[in-house]
């Protein structure tokens, strides 16, 4: 690991303290160095306020302000170049007189789009794009699909048994444990919004919040011939909602795939078999598997779409 990748690292772990406060704004993380060490740091903490930027001058202590004009800014995230709830990054940067300046990747934002580059190499401070750039670029998957395809980032999930099935036919069944429905709760908080199927909502009536977890309950969403797939990605889109996980049963899921429109799939498969139920639906053949973990006797598997599918 090189220099730049080690701070950035750190602007990724600082990044990530943002994960549910900062939304809808992306999670950003910030580390100024100079003299060899971090002289201050920072995140954007909540939506509204200060950015990882302001804040990580704000860190530096008085007695190390004098190595501003030899330091190193790494930012995870293009500094801004508009005025939005707060004023532009790049100008704070350029204000600051650093000598060297390192970016993890562009902002997909039409206001920003290089513009923050283009404002602090005008400045004549060096500047370095793209390193850790795919890492920087996943913390924020669903900030980076919303803009780039105009619609939310989509999460397909279902539990099933270990012999394919969402259910059984004669009685009611828990696939999930206490621990991985926690795990389902957190992901909740961490997801704008949630949908599932009307025969779902009708038999089930799911409450569908995050009361195993502390956040916000994602806005919820009924699939139907009145609200069908398209108008559901649609009003996500116009609500400024980033994020949308599909639950439900079979036919409701079967139906994003088969119009292609997901971005990760997750499934939990717990050690039941059951002699009659609904099949799980089929996986498309050409996902990736991205992690596997394994909590309470059951694997937890996510897949993603390769890189242009």
């Amino acid at each position: 690991m090189t220099t730049d990748e080690k701070y950035m690292m750190r602007c990724l772990q600082l990044a990530c303290c943002g994960r549910n406060e900062a939304r809808p704004n992306p999670m950003v993380g910030a580390v100024i160095v100079a003299d060899g060490r971090i002289i201050g740091e920072g995140y954007h903490i909540r939506c509204g306020e200060a950015h990882a930027e302001v804040n990580a001058f704000r860190s530096v202590k008085k007695e190390d302000e004098h190595l501003l004009p030899e330091a190193t800014v790494y930012v995870s995230l293009e500094p801004c170049a508009h005025y939005g709830k707060t004023p532009p990054c790049a100008d704070l940067i350029v204000s600051k007189g650093v000598r060297r300046v390192v970016v993890g990747c562009l902002d997909p934002f039409a206001k920003v789009q290089g513009r923050g580059i283009k404002r602090i190499s005008e400045a004549g401070i060096e500047v370095k794009v793209g390193v850790l750039e795919e890492e920087c670029q996943d913390i924020n998957r669903s900030f980076f699909t919303y803009h780039s395809k105009k619609r939310p980032y989509i999460t397909l999930k279902w539990a099933q048994t270990q012999n394919g099935f969402i259910d059984d036919c004669h009685r009611r069944l828990h696939i999930s444990s206490p621990f991985t429905q926690m795990l389902v709760h957190k992901m909740r908080a961490e997801n704008d919004a949630i949908v599932v199927g009307r025969i779902t909502d009708e038999c089930e009536q799911p409450q569908l919040n995050v009361r195993h977890w502390a956040g916000r309950s994602p806005h919820r969403y009924v699939l139907s011939c009145e609200m069908p797939i398209s108008k559901i990605i649609d009003d996500c889109y116009q609500r400024g909602l980033q994020s949308l996980i599909v639950e439900g049963g079979r036919k409701t899921l079967q139906s994003f795939i088969d119009q292609q429109l997901f971005d990760c799939i997750r499934i939990e498969t717990a050690p039941i078999t059951v002699s009659d139920g609904t099949p799980a639906p089929l996986l498309p053949k050409e996902l990736r598997m991205v992690s596997k973990e394994h909590w309470d006797n059951r694997d937890i598997v996510i897949y993603e779409k390769p890189v242009g599918c």
